[in-house]
């Protein structure tokens, strides 16, 4: 069933909207979840919640297309959830692997100040992406932003996987330079 042809079901209530954007978002929801979450269990869950906050949110929203709408609901609830589970420890995950590699180029914290610069860190680092060949572009946004382990991102791009970490190496080191450049220092 086409994007279109869900997203009336959703408008019309009907129940069948979920069954249908299950049928065919359902196993790309549920990887990317699990490269967050690392747990089968909490993937399917952030999957659920991602169709409850579709439902209740279209309408009023009119998605098009679906898939990259029901991405962000689903990055959200797994990042949440891997966040509340992980409040006093740490786990290896594709999550919490990738955020360590981009450690070098960005700090963290919680402080009001640093939320205000989020908004110009974000701007800050989709500039530097502009510069990239569509590629590496591709090979940072599956690693950082899906958190695809790096054997998925180089099958994916037709690469080696050492090339894929010295490309992100690469990216990263870049990234960090262009990001002193714009007054943000780790």
């Amino acid at each position: 069933m086409e994007d279109k042809q869900i997203v009336e079901l959703y408008w019309e209530r009907e129940e069948a909207a979920i069954r249908e954007t299950e049928q065919k978002y359902g196993n790309y929801l549920t990887q990317i979840a699990y490269n967050i979450l690392s747990d089968w269990e909490d993937s399917r869950e952030s999957v659920n919640d991602t169709y409850f906050k579709a439902w209740n949110s279209i309408p009023p929203n009119r998605p098009e297309p679906l898939r990259p709408y029901l991405r962000k609901i689903l990055r959200e609830a797994a990042i949440d959830r891997y966040r509340k589970k992980h409040r006093f420890k740490r786990q290896a995950s594709e999550y919490s692997l990738s955020l360590s590699e981009l450690g070098e180029c960005v700090s963290g914290g919680d402080t009001t100040e640093q939320e205000i610069d989020r908004r110009l860190l974000a701007e800050a680092i989709s500039a530097y992406l502009k510069t990239l060949s569509p590629e590496a572009r591709g090979v940072f946004i599956g690693r950082y932003y899906f958190m695809d382990a790096i054997r998925e991102v180089a099958a994916y791009h037709g690469m080696s996987e050492s090339k894929a970490k010295s490309m992100l190496h690469r990216i990263r080191k870049g990234l960090k330079i262009h990001l002193e450049k714009e007054g943000f220092f780790v």
